[in-house]
């Protein structure tokens, strides 16, 4: 009852906020639905006993739990900075906005407890479709052309995910079984399965939910996406519904290990990977806007975690361990950006120099959530990328391994051009101010707690954390 509970508290307070005609009242119940929700989690996360049933559409197992623990941590704490953001446009009607972003949580709480890939996948469309308001906020032609982008790609690619469960569902009838769509069924049957079938199917449910994962080719509508929606909506799109998306990929895994596919699921995986890291180094060189920038460090750190999940062992752990990572450290990236944004007005590199003058905190959390998502310690990051790269040696990868560092370290250079003057250049005196934006508890709190998570989680990491990382690892587990 709890796990319905914890769907069913943001949809209702959706609907409440669609009634509540006070545009000042109606943002408090973005924090107080996202706390509760969040106590919820943790009571269930507790427990350590999967609260699924056989045959039943919703229900957690440990690769479940731990997305839906990941997701809602981010959530609650950018919920607060969401009070911050919309006191600054007050004279902008919030309705729809707030709608969309309680209903949110309500759709990654689903797709992370769905037992069945129908579900699973209507769960990821309608994340799909309550981002596409939240992107085009801002209600400019930039934001507009972001927003329809986001939607084209994302539908193609989330189609593409449907003839995929469509084909691996043929794979079983072709097989001479009698096919379900739910989970447990489908790892028993495997074994049966039609292999050229499935293999299809697993390409096309890759390359569609890779798209929404937003993995190298497919990430084409990232840059634009995350340039234009508010920092708040950009931290939730790097951090959550990337998750979201990482965790269908992973059911996709999971069926094709349970038919003794480890090697195709391996390879696709590690090619993947490395062009999305190959991207990433590429156009990360002299990117002046923040936001793209940003950007392309997700597309990154997806690469990360497929090469890690594709290397199994060891590095499948370390992937788990740099998916919560990756979603803290950009939920700090995200909304420190955006306060930078909303000072200057802009987001090009040479009109937001020296931002470490004019906003302390947010400049300060900025240069800090650069330095911990390019993999430097003690930021807990660079344990997790240390990991994977443990992995990657242990299992004999070196020239993957040495692939690996050097893209990292152009990563690192590329972003640093471009951060280290925004932070610390030369602010200019006499440049316009277009907006009288100051730094607020509301605005600076919410990454400040992201940050001291990222830099505690790097020095120690809690033993419930480990056991959770590890039950979810094996459920995933690739090595051939």
């Amino acid at each position: 009852m709890l796990l319905y509970a914890a769907i069913l508290l943001p949809l209702a307070a959706a609907m409440i906020a669609a009634l509540l005609p006070s545009d000042r009242l109606r943002p408090w119940l973005i924090p107080i639905t996202a706390i509760t929700q969040f106590a919820m989690v943790l009571q269930l996360t507790a427990t350590g006993t999967p609260a699924t049933h056989a045959g039943n559409l919703i229900g957690l197992d440990a690769l479940g739990r731990f997305i839906l623990f990941v997701v809602s941590l981010l959530y609650a704490a950018c919920s607060f900075y969401a009070l911050g953001y919309l006191r600054y446009h007050p004279d902008r009607e919030n309705r729809i906005f707030t709608i969309a972003l309680l209903c949110f949580p309500g759709a990654m709480t689903i797709a992370a407890a769905a037992q069945h890939l129908g579900l699973l996948w209507v769960a990821v469309e309608a994340t799909t479709l309550l981002s596409a308001p939240l992107i085009y906020y801002n209600r400019n032609r930039f934001s507009i052309e972001a927003t329809w982008k986001y939607l084209l790609l994302c539908s193609v690619g989330i189609a593409l995910a449907m003839l995929g469960i469509l084909f691996v569902a043929y794979a079983g009838l072709h097989g001479g079984g009698e096919q379900e769509l739910l989970l447990d069924q489908m790892l028993a049957a495997a074994p049966l399965y039609s292999k050229p079938w499935l293999r299809v199917g697993f390409v096309f449910l890759l390359v569609g939910f890779g798209t929404k994962m937003g993995l190298a080719p497919l990430h084409t509508w990232k840059p634009d996406a995350y340039g234009e929606a508010p920092g708040l909506v950009g931290g939730l799109l790097a951090g959550g519904l990337t998750s979201v998306a990482f965790l269908a990929i992973l059911r996709a895994v999971q069926i094709m290990i349970a038919a003794g596919e480890q090697a195709l699921v391996q390879q696709m995986l590690l090619a993947l990977g490395v062009l999305s890291l190959i991207f990433a180094a590429v156009f990360v060189i002299r990117q002046r806007d923040i936001k793209r920038m940003l950007a392309y460090s997700s597309v990154e750190h997806m690469g990360i975690l497929v090469i890690g999940v594709a290397v199994g062992g060891l590095a499948t752990y370390g992937a788990m361990f740099h998916v919560l990572n990756n979603a803290l450290t950009k939920g700090v990236l995200f909304m420190t950006a955006g306060n930078i944004h909303r000072y200057y007005g802009s987001k090009r590199m040479c009109e937001t120099q020296g931002a470490l003058s004019v906003l302390p905190y947010s400049a300060s959390f900025f240069l800090a959530g650069f330095l911990a998502i390019t993999g430097s310690p003690p930021f807990a990051p660079f344990m997790s990328e240390f990991t994977i790269l443990r992995g990657i040696f242990a299992s004999g990868h070196l020239a993957l391994g040495a692939l690996f560092i050097g893209l990292l370290v152009v990563i690192f250079i590329g972003m640093g051009g471009t951060v280290l003057p925004v932070a610390m250049g030369p602010h200019f005196d006499d440049a316009d101010e277009p907006t009288e934006y100051r730094e607020t508890l509301l605005t600076i709190a919410s990454p400040m707690l992201l940050l001291a998570a990222v830099l505690c989680l790097g020095i120690y990491l809690p033993e419930p954390l480990r056991l959770m990382f590890s039950e979810a690892a094996r459920l995933v587990e690739v090595t051939p």
